[in-house]
């Protein structure tokens, strides 16, 4: 047997999310389906991350286990020959079976892009997430840095959230003024369901003079998700970046910062 990794990417307008649901199109049920036409049986994928419906993604991972032994090049077109044209394999690699896509992944970046006009666009249209008015950028920088370090993100993440531990780390948070509007970007170990949506919701309504900043951390401290407000529309969030190590993760967040890890299957084996 071999181990694949795929790294691809989608737009994710046209489907329910990535992980498969009970009707309709997923980002995993086209994967598996190429796999299982060429396999003649079933064959599990397993993802780094799993975005919602509507959510973008320039770089994800997904791996697999097969007995077919073919190079990466054929891999490649053979994904890429059968998928729709809002999914794409950027590149295949063999690798160790010991190596897992969601368990070796130790840290996601997000962006959000909104754009700011007086009327709706048709052509971003679930590409980027439309505001009128004129959001304060100083406002917003100052209360994204509240989220920085390893918090309890219940306030921030939906309710029908089914994981018990809600602890995350934020290494990085910015938001900058574009030509068309703002982006919002975000580095951290993990997210919780619709995480950076209510964060980037939150930091919206601080440019608007709703919120205030220095709210956050009484916030985070009542574990209340009722105490953040609104989550952000779905369309303007991009899985922009998986982080595989901590040197590749170490490139792109503060000097200095400290990387918080969660243990690997390695690391778990090792313990038994």
């Amino acid at each position: 047997m071999e181990r694949i990794l795929l790294q691809i990417s989608y737009n994710g307008t046209g489907f329910q999310g990535f992980q498969i649901q009970n009707e309709g199109r997923t980002v995993q049920y086209e994967l598996e389906r190429i796999l299982k036409r060429m396999h003649k049986t079933f064959v599990r994928i397993h993802p780094s991350s799993r975005t919602d419906k509507g959510v973008h993604a320039l770089m994800q991972y997904v791996h697999f286990d097969t007995p077919l032994i073919l190079p990466t090049n054929k891999w490649q077109h053979a994904f890429n020959s059968a998928l729709p044209d809002d999914i794409y394999v950027n590149q295949v690699t063999k690798i160790n079976e010991d190596f897992h896509s969601r368990y070796d992944c130790v840290g996601k970046a997000y962006r959000y892009k909104v754009y700011k006009a007086p009327h709706r666009d048709v052509l971003k249209r679930g590409i980027e997430t439309h505001i009128t008015e004129t959001l304060d950028t100083k406002k917003m920088n100052e209360a994204a840095q509240y989220f920085l370090g390893t918090h309890d993100f219940t306030s921030f993440c939906s309710a029908k959230t089914e994981i018990e531990n809600k602890e995350r780390t934020i290494y990085h948070f910015d938001v900058t003024e574009t030509e068309t509007g703002y982006e919002f970007y975000v580095i951290g170990s993990g997210f919780l369901y619709n995480m950076v949506r209510i964060m980037v919701h939150f930091l919206m309504d601080v440019g608007r003079g709703k919120r205030d900043g220095s709210e956050i951390p009484d916030i985070i401290a009542a574990s209340d998700r009722t105490k953040a407000g609104k989550t952000a529309p779905a369309e303007g969030l991009y899985l922009e970046k998986i982080y595989l190590s901590p040197e590749e993760l170490k490139q792109d967040i503060p000097e200095g910062t400290v990387i918080t890890l969660k243990p690997t299957r390695k690391d778990l084996k090792r313990q038994q």
